[in-house]
């Protein structure tokens, strides 16, 4: 199948150019607009008490709108807010505001209009506005953005905290982020690659599916929200996947196509060639991603949901380009693939070279001692994964953003000097209770240890709803408060519900957690269905997922080590702390699927090795020799892209790209260039278990050759292997 497709690629290859790169364009003009249609909901588990609580009270009252934008303003010096002229300013400030903005604010509660002292601090130096949005959902950040240059006041200083200026800083550093992966990654890539190749022409041919794909990925991801909500967290990632796996995929097609053309075949002959073999791969590769990443769908939130279709979307289309646009444009450009090339790199070696280059010297030396490379590699890995017992969860909040960020610095100032007032306050939802049960809820409530005050009443009840509020001393507390609420006895016939925002990010911790051996299971058990189709080895399958555990459990355990107990903190920038549950749920995918992705490049050269007779041994040294640089090299690109990430001010980018840099550099180098070949070696001839060579058969059982190779015994063009 592979191979047909490949020589109908040659044959249509101008036509398949123009009908990808008309398809590409009319996607990537669709999406221009995307940035304005991402949404920031989809961060809680809708299944959840707390979200269950939420809409009830929302439905009931309205919103709760008194976190949505804090304006806190700072007297100039030797003044302070009560002074007469800052009284009159500030006054006749908000009434216009308020008269010149109804259609986008609810409500303005400032300390100069309600005289309310707890508005002051104790100094006189600081007051504060609690201003309430009237839309909701994903406008009310357009809302926030609309009003906010109308907030300062001449003589004030302005700081703006609240729950949207923390989510306009963490979208507008997720888009920075993005651009710069799109402008810096792209050049230094290409930088890259022409050391890889030796070749300008040759070096931007995976930049070009590269590009493609972002391009054709702008126009897929706008037409997914026509469907569903898209966070803004998801377009971060499907950058950072997509733009990576589709540089990986094209470098494989591009490496495959000048060793076939290296070997004397014809333009077409190897077009076809690189399309049976190297595009295959890609195929499975894409697969395996693509059932990691469908894993997520299992977790009711929006913004787990909106990543994978997204990023699978990306990755098919980066896989298509691969074995269809970029195999085309080999076949026009032919042996022209290394014009404008620097000799002393872009000299193609010969199959001899090759085996008795670095790659294949490595992979003999890690055979001939196999056990003492396998555990000391594998104790290692155990070490870094101990951490991980100490891992922590958070939900979104200032602290991922940079120590320095105005809008973090604005909400860490207002808790310090308001330490009575919270923008994300704890809320209770009682439904049913009559006076005496609401005051003995309010009551048993409030003495619960962690509040930075007792239970108040937001409104009077109405039909039957009571919703108490009450600030948390310490967020980080938030599990124990709600575990002791929700330990309460309700009176009969009466329901509490535990809702807010500390209450519904840790029903989101806990939702993820609960549902994580299912996605463990998901992972393991497609990743181990597509290895077998792959390799027909059920050995080799779960030696792979083995090994892919062990490199995901030891980034895991150095994430904690570094960003949980704070490790370096200071070199990258950060606040020690808890890890973004969201995050951590899509690097668990992510670093797996990738894991067992370099596993499929770099079985599919010892398997076809084997099937062409070679003994086991040989066939490990045969593969590693002809993937060991391409994948170091699919690896380096992945970092240089990931790299742009991980300058991000958002620490759950940070956090998301230094998991992945972890894992590559762990995973192209120590795992399977030592690792591999050392295990494989320890199992011999398990390695093929169930499986039948393809090249000699004797009464039913493979007869391997002394050191053949696929280099010398290649296919017959548009037939079947021998048997």
């Amino acid at each position: 199948m592979f191979l047909a497709w490949g020589r109908f690629v040659y044959r249509a290859r101008y036509g398949v150019i123009a009908v990808f790169v008309i398809l590409v364009s009319v996607s990537g003009i669709y999406g221009l607009d995307l940035s304005k249609r991402l949404s920031q909901e989809g961060w809680f588990d809708d299944t959840s008490e707390s979200v269950k609580g939420s809409k009830i009270a929302d439905a009931t009252f309205g919103r709760e709108t008194d976190g949505d934008v804090i304006a806190l303003y700072t007297a100039p010096e030797g003044k302070t807010v009560d002074d007469p002229e800052i009284r009159a300013r500030a006054r006749e400030h908000f009434e216009r505001l308020l008269r010149d903005e109804s259609a986008l604010i609810l409500k303005i509660d400032s300390y100069w209009d309600t005289g309310i002292q707890k508005l002051k601090d104790d100094s006189g130096k600081h007051a504060f506005a609690s201003i309430g949005l009237r839309r909701e959902g994903s406008v009310t950040l357009e809302d926030y953005n609309a009003i906010k240059g109308d907030l300062p006041i001449d003589g004030l200083t302005l700081q703006l905290a609240g729950v949207q200026p923390v989510v306009d800083a963490l979208n507008e550093g997720m888009q920075q982020d993005i651009r710069r992966a799109e402008i810096i990654a792209l050049p230094l890539v290409a930088l890259l690659l022409y050391f890889v190749f030796g070749g300008v022409v040759a070096a931007l041919l995976p930049v070009l599916i590269g590009g493609m794909t972002i391009i054709g990925s702008q126009g897929l991801m706008r037409l997914i929200t026509n469907v569903i909500d898209v966070n803004a967290f998801a377009t971060a990632v499907v950058t950072l996947v997509s733009l990576g796996l589709a540089i990986d995929y094209g470098l494989f097609v591009v490496s495959r196509f000048r060793e076939e053309v290296a070997q004397g075949r014809s333009i077409e002959d190897a077009v076809a060639r690189t399309v049976a073999s190297a595009g295959r791969t890609v195929v499975f590769s894409a697969s395996i991603i693509v059932v990691c990443l469908g894993g997520l769908l299992i977790y009711p939130h929006g913004v787990l949901k909106s990543v994978p279709y997204g990023a699978i979307s990306s990755v098919v289309l980066a896989a298509g380009l691969s074995i269809s646009v970029l195999p085309a444009v080999l076949g026009i450009l032919g042996k022209r693939i290394d014009l404008l090339s620097w000799k002393r790199f872009s000299q193609t070696r010969t199959p001899e070279q090759i085996d008795a280059g670095f790659w294949s010297r490595l992979a003999t030396w890690a055979m001939r001692r196999p056990k003492l490379i396998v555990f000391p590699i594998i104790i290692g890995l155990a070490a870094l994964i101990v951490p991980f017992g100490g891992m922590e969860f958070g939900g979104l909040s200032e602290r991922y953003l940079s120590p320095s960020d105005p809008a973090r610095v604005a909400q860490q100032d207002f808790d310090r000097m308001f330490p009575q007032f919270r923008t994300e306050p704890l809320r209770l939802v009682v439904l049913g209770a009559d006076n005496t049960q609401l005051g003995e809820i309010r009551a048993q409530a409030s003495d619960i240890p962690g509040l930075t005050g007792r239970f108040e009443p937001t409104a009077a009840t109405k039909d039957g709803v009571n919703v108490l509020e009450a600030g948390l001393v310490n967020k980080i507390d938030a599990d124990v408060v709600i575990d002791r609420i929700r330990a309460l006895p309700e009176p009969d016939g009466v329901q509490v519900l535990v809702a807010g925002i500390p209450a519904l990010e840790y029903d989101s911790i806990r939702g993820l957690i609960k549902r994580l051996p299912w996605l463990v299971a998901i992972l393991v058990a497609a990743s181990l269905l597509l290895m077998y189709l792959a390799f027909r080895s059920i050995v080799l399958a779960i030696k792979a997922i083995v090994i892919s555990a062990l490199s995901l459990g030891a980034t895991l355990g150095l994430l904690t080590w570094v960003f949980v107990d704070g490790h370096f903190s200071s070199l990258l920038n950060f606040t020690p702390g808890p890890i973004m549950f969201a995050v951590l749920i899509v690097i668990v995918t992510v670093v797996f699927g990738l894991s067992t992705d370099y596993e499929v490049f770099l079985m599919s050269r010892m398997v076809e090795a084997h099937d062409h007779g070679a003994d086991t041994e040989e066939a490990i040294r045969y593969g590693i020799a002809r993937t060991g640089g391409v994948i170091t090299a699919a690896a380096s690109i992945l970092i240089v892209v990931t790299g742009a990430f991980a300058m991000s001010d958002l620490v759950l980018m940070k956090c998301l790209a230094i998991g992945m840099i972890a894992a590559l550099l762990l995973d192209a180098t120590i795992i399977r260039m030592l690792l591999v070949p050392a295990v494989m070696k320890m199992l011999g001839k398990w390695c093929w278990y169930g499986r039948i060579s393809l090249h000699h058969k004797v009464n039913g059982e493979a007869t391997p050759t002394a050191r053949p190779s696929p280099d010398a015994q290649a296919l017959p063009l548009g037939g079947r292997r021998p048997s």
